[in-house]
């Protein structure tokens, strides 16, 4: 069984209509993905482009463009795999236990 069998059997099983899929491209995302991203980028880049492509009715040049769009952002991704995420980067909170706040008026 090739890629080209696998595609066409799985588009039967998941009841979608048989596109014209360009392996090739999706194959270069996820491996962009792979290396300047993580290696778990790759399947949810490939995923989401199918759901933007899915979602827009993008027929195969629209999809190119999709790709391009994210093949850029991941080839200029400036952020090591196993840097932290700067949303979840824990910032140092002051104390100030010895302040008094029994007087701080709060508002609703």
């Amino acid at each position: 069984m090739n890629l080209h069998d696998w595609i066409d059997e799985l588009c039967d099983v998941l009841e979608i209509e048989e596109a014209e899929v360009d392996e090739g491209l999706i194959l270069d995302l996820a491996r962009t993905c792979a290396h300047q991203v993580e290696r778990v980028a790759a399947p949810v880049t490939t995923y989401l482009l199918g759901l933007a492509a899915g979602s827009q009715g993008a027929d195969p040049s629209t999809v190119e463009g999709l790709a391009a769009r994210a093949q850029v952002l991941a080839e200029g991704w400036d952020r090591p795999a196993d840097a932290p995420d700067p949303d979840d980067v824990d910032d140092p909170i002051p104390d100030d236990s010895l302040v008094d706040h029994s007087t701080d008026e709060f508002v609703r």
